[in-house]
């Protein structure tokens, strides 16, 4: 289908629509090298279809290692939910010095915004449309999805929040990704966190 360029039609959320009254940063990664954990960290937000409705997974995950450090599953798209895993990630594992998102309002709100000014965090933002500058997460979605959502159907949101948070202790602690050798998030993660971030 791919190939053919065949897709289905159907009705999905918009979980990136841009805020027109919110202000938009530009994009920092360009031709950076991101060589250590806590460098620069990545957020989204993604949906997944339930019987009734959808939920609105989100993840903070580090850039270099590819280690989820927090996420939420909320029933509603707005900004807390967001706000809620950056400021856990924040509390248990320092600061990173560049935050990236995509322009979505979640991302853009004053809320979320304040957390990063506030923590002194510089703000990267995708271009409009270019998915692939926040490929990680998006790669991150498309294993979550594949390897658990949709193959076991979840019927509820509990379940869905279950389901997802044993998945990330696999993906961070026990699935080796084939970008660091076989070595885990987690390792790499530890092994490459600058000192200043440990002492935090």
């Amino acid at each position: 289908m791919r190939r053919m360029g065949i897709a289905a039609l159907y009705r999905k959320p918009n979980t990136s629509r841009k805020h027109p009254r919110h202000p938009v940063y530009p994009y920092l990664l360009r031709g950076l090298a991101i060589e250590r954990a806590n460098q620069v960290w990545a957020m989204d937000i993604t949906y997944i279809p339930m019987t009734r409705g959808f939920v609105y997974p989100t993840a903070v995950m580090d850039w270099h290692s590819r280690r989820v450090l927090a996420h939420r599953v909320s029933i509603t798209m707005d900004a807390e939910h967001c706000v809620a895993a950056l400021q856990e990630a924040i509390a248990r594992d320092g600061v990173p010095a560049i935050m990236n998102t995509d322009q979505g309002s979640q991302f853009t709100s004053a809320e979320f915004i304040n957390v990063l000014k506030d923590a002194g965090i510089q703000i990267s933002m995708d271009g409009r449309g270019q998915w692939r500058d926040n490929v990680f997460v998006e790669r991150l979605w498309k294993s979550i999805k594949y390897e658990d959502v949709y193959l076991r159907g979840y019927e509820t949101v509990s379940a869905v929040r279950a389901g997802i948070r044993h998945y990330l202790e696999f993906y961070n602690g026990r699935r080796p990704h084939r970008a660091h050798g076989g070595f885990t998030p987690d390792m790499v993660y530890f092994k490459t966190l600058a000192p200043a971030s440990l002492a935090a």
